[in-house]
């Protein structure tokens, strides 16, 4: 991929059934929240300098769209990969998922240079982690 001079921001919005528990399942994950864009029917998850989640509640996620809301427990709309600094991130995040709530997805998987892990969230939104070893090609 090329890179551009444009630094953009990127915002996934999911509805949640509960945003409390949601909130308190993704805390518990290492995510802060930032309090600016955060009342009952919304917060923004950090997840990085340029990267956010946005938790809203499912009336207020309907909102912004005239479709129907997919039920995330059986159909998937989407997957939202996060990279890990280790193996060792990978697996503290997957177990801590599982410990909080969250539902086994995939099995891991481990192609050498690349372990990832996946879990389901209180609402069903799939999630994978994964670690991408640079290897001597990263010069």
């Amino acid at each position: 991929m090329k890179p551009t001079s444009t630094s953009r921001k990127i915002f996934v919005n999911l509805p949640v059934s509960d945003l409390p528990k949601s909130v308190e399942f993704f805390t518990y994950l290492g995510f802060e929240f930032n309090a600016q864009f955060t009342d009952e029917n919304a917060t923004a998850m950090v997840v990085g300098e340029n990267a956010f989640v946005m938790l809203l509640i499912k009336p207020f996620f309907k909102t912004f769209t005239g479709k129907q809301i997919a039920d995330a427990t059986t159909h998937t709309e989407a997957i939202i990969a996060l990279s890990a600094g280790s193996r060792q991130q990978v697996d503290d995040m997957a177990d801590k998922a599982l410990a909080a709530g969250g539902k086994p997805s995939n099995d891991p998987m481990d192609v050498g240079s690349m372990y990832g892990r996946s879990f389901q969230d209180l609402d069903g939104h799939l999630w994978e982690v994964m670690y991408l070893d640079p290897g001597p090609q990263a010069e």
